[in-house]
């Protein structure tokens, strides 16, 4: 069966980094081995195509030293999955929001929009033009329920593909099929810095 595999890049990302003991290391995921993993965690599978989603990153005047790092990061690991074969796609973007954090103080936080819309958009058009006759979904975003249900509807086969750790159950029980993947399988491929010195450097994500 010709076999699709779609991922929310940043929500991958999250997953892994939860799967792992991470506290004192960061990882490099500009040499982080993908395919490897996916050929291990999908071995008979015809995925004959895979594409991750990312939201653009913009430069944020409050953070502006940390949003060119990061801007670079996500620049690097574009080319890294290019050259294992993947296609990226940037749907939406990351925006910074002012909330009310610890006794009312005001802290800039960052929010992904639009990665999830453009996921479940092309899940549905691909199963209406009959090109996949399976798609693998990696994404716990519930969001994207009502886009598995419609292309169910279209004829498509759904497989969930997650982690063992924190599976999203609702997207496990409206997909065909749930794949999950083994803390131990992420581990196998993976790429560390060295320890970071945390006296020193503050980590931030968004």
């Amino acid at each position: 069966m010709k076999t699709i595999l779609l991922i929310d890049g940043e929500n991958f990302k999250n997953y892994i980094k939860h799967s792992l003991d991470t506290e004192k290391r960061d990882i490099i995921w500009n040499e982080y081995n993908f395919k490897s993993l996916f050929d291990l965690v999908l071995e008979g599978y015809d995925v004959i195509k895979v594409i991750f989603y990312f939201a653009k990153l913009k430069k944020h005047e409050e953070t502006e030293k940390k949003s060119f790092k990061l801007i670079e990061d996500q620049r690097f690991l574009k080319t890294h999955l290019e050259k294992q074969g993947f296609e990226v796609v940037f749907a939406g973007r990351v925006r910074g929001y002012k909330e009310k954090g610890f006794l009312g103080k005001k802290i800039l936080v960052f929010k992904e929009k639009g990665v999830d819309v453009r996921i479940g958009v092309d899940m549905v058009s691909f199963s209406c033009d009959k090109l996949f006759d399976q798609i693998i979904l990696c994404s716990s975003d519930s969001d994207l329920q009502p886009a598995i249900s419609e292309s169910k509807k279209r004829g498509s086969k759904i497989i969930y593909l997650g982690f063992e750790n924190n599976p999203n159950r609702g997207i496990s029980y409206n997909s065909n099929k749930t794949i999950l993947i083994r803390n131990s399988e992420v581990e196998k491929f993976l790429s560390l810095q060295p320890e970071l010195n945390l006296e020193s450097e503050t980590k931030s994500s968004i």
